[in-house]
């Protein structure tokens, strides 16, 4: 995979995942890629009993050594800069599955898909949505079908309590930014997690 490819990484507001997420964002900045933070608003402002939007901005913007891109005015220059070879959104939320699937671009994550997009350039999605098997599944199928959109395995991870719910296995992301630099769908996709009762 080539050292120094430029991506973009855009956490959405599943905070449960940070924990998970953050380590994978400076796994790959230590690995020589250049990257560029991106946040939502919600992400970028909440706090949650996952932690203060303050640490984790602060904590991302030390391992990037840039600052978050957190506005539509910051991200909407990727696409005639063509800044990014390629864009992971992770963790992404239903809300911006959903806003994806329609061409929907009012978030700095949507938009910074879009502009990213407009390349031809590729865009790689870890889903963390408790809906995924609900309302969000014909917004999933929709973007299994959209060029240059690609997956990070994912699957059940609380089938017996959330019975709808899907995540990504966050420590397949860089694995699968490499399968997508090369415009490939890192396989397989639907993955088993560990959970209670499984097995």
């Amino acid at each position: 995979m080539q050292k120094k490819a430029r991506i973009g990484f855009a956490l959405c507001g599943s905070f449960c995942t940070f924990a998970a997420v953050i380590p994978q964002l400076a796994a790959l900045a230590r690995d020589g890629y250049e990257i560029f933070p991106i946040m939502s608003q919600t992400a970028y402002t909440t706090d949650t009993r996952f932690g203060k939007a303050a640490d984790f901005n602060s904590e991302i913007e030390a391992l990037c050594s840039k600052s978050i891109m957190h506005r539509l005015t910051d991200v909407e220059p990727i696409g005639p800069k063509k800044l990014l070879d390629l864009l992971i959104i992770a963790p992404c939320t239903g809300n911006t599955l959903a806003k994806l699937a329609s061409g929907i671009s009012d978030t700095p994550v949507t938009l910074a898909a879009k502009a990213h997009l407009r390349n031809e350039r590729p865009v790689l999605i870890a889903p963390s949505s408790n809906d995924a098997l609900a309302a969000n599944a014909k917004n999933i199928g929709t973007l299994l079908n959209v060029r240059h959109i690609y997956f990070v395995p994912f699957g059940q991870d609380d089938p017996y309590k959330k019975t709808s719910s899907l995540v990504a296995d966050m420590d397949m992301i860089q694995p699968a930014a490499e399968a997508a630099l090369q415009r490939r769908q890192i396989q397989p996709m639907f993955i088993q997690h560990d959970y209670p009762g499984a097995g």
